[in-house]
């Protein structure tokens, strides 16, 4: 939810830069292999998610994908957690187990991500259904790719997500790609995901997901349509880095070089803050937030180091059966 002192503009601000700054630095650092794990990483697709922080409700319930770390961030899930989690240390969200795949924190009502394409969808429809049985004015979010809707599980927690009425936000972050494949040779060039979720019955929206503020007001308007029945958000997004790990992978030439300028050129950070230098002039604020947040991602970092490992007998407490 929304911070008292500061406006709109900038706490999306503050939310975007603290994600690509966590992001980066996991990037830079991933040399060392001491991440023993893939990372998805969300840089340049920030937007949505900081819209989300300001408007879910803590008690909301949210699931992600393999592209997790800012959607975590952004329910408020803990730092020092999450970089534990990816240095496989105890202290981990998921106790060093899971790796950047599989991020939970429940005091947060984040309840997980998962590495399988579209498996954490029906587990966020059950628990917007689990909302839905106590009568509370809740949600539950639904964070997606675009290959995700091309998965069975999708069209059938869908239907059974407005067959029953449920309060769920599918929150699908477009970028285009499903690794190297663009949305050409996996989908009709007719058919936008919002239009085939609305032909569901879904109420659903294509966004500039480049566009933080347009972002923030769909995302306002999913939550308050929600408690009709399922509402999904297409954000038209952009993947600055390779679909899996911390460096660029433009060199292969799957992209168009006119589509990455084109997305180069849209990003969310430097277009809200061009937007609010315009409005407020010299952002000095900005600058001390910016150390504030790396010295808080340099104490994340060392204490992940100085964590201990799983033990055996820890890892069998973890064992269901």
């Amino acid at each position: 939810m929304t911070e008292a002192g500061n406006s709109v503009e900038e706490q999306l601000l503050r939310m975007m830069v603290r994600i690509r700054m966590v992001e980066e630095a996991i990037a830079d650092r991933y040399h060392e292999e001491k991440m023993r794990c893939p990372v998805h990483l969300s840089i340049g697709q920030e937007a949505p998610s900081a819209a989300f922080s300001l408007v879910a409700e803590l008690q909301d319930y949210a699931v992600s994908t393999h592209r997790a770390h800012a959607h975590f961030l952004a329910k408020g899930g803990n730092l020092n957690s999450l970089i534990a989690e990816l240095y496989g240390k105890v202290t981990g969200c998921s106790k060093g187990a899971g790796g950047s795949m599989h991020l939970a924190d429940k005091s947060k009502g984040f309840m997980g991500s998962s590495a399988i394409v579209g498996n954490s969808i029906p587990v966020g429809v059950g628990l917007g259904l689990s909302l839905k049985l106590r009568t509370e004015n809740l949600v539950s979010w639904v964070f997606l790719g675009d290959a995700a809707t091309e998965e069975g599980v999708y069209y059938e927690s869908m239907n059974f997500a407005v067959l029953k009425k449920i309060p769920v936000v599918f929150m699908c972050e477009n970028n285009d790609y499903s690794v190297y494949s663009d949305a050409s040779v996996r989908r009709p060039a007719s058919q936008t995901i919002a239009q085939v979720a609305s032909a569901l019955g879904a109420q659903a929206r294509q966004i500039n997901g480049n566009d933080s503020v347009e972002s923030l007001e769909a995302v306002k308007w999913a939550r308050g349509k929600a408690k009709e029945g399922p509402v999904l958000l297409e954000f038209k997004t952009f993947r600055q880095r390779e679909h899996c790990g911390p460096n660029f992978d433009d060199a292969l030439g799957y992209r168009p070089a006119s589509y990455i300028e084109q997305g180069i050129s849209s990003d969310p950070i430097s277009n809200l803050k061009k937007r609010l230098e315009q409005k407020e002039g010299n952002l000095a604020w900005l600058s001390a937030y910016q150390r504030d947040i790396n010295l808080e991602i340099e104490d994340a970092f060392r204490l992940a180091d100085v964590a201990d490992y799983l033990t055996l007998d820890q890892a069998k407490g973890l064992v269901y059966g």
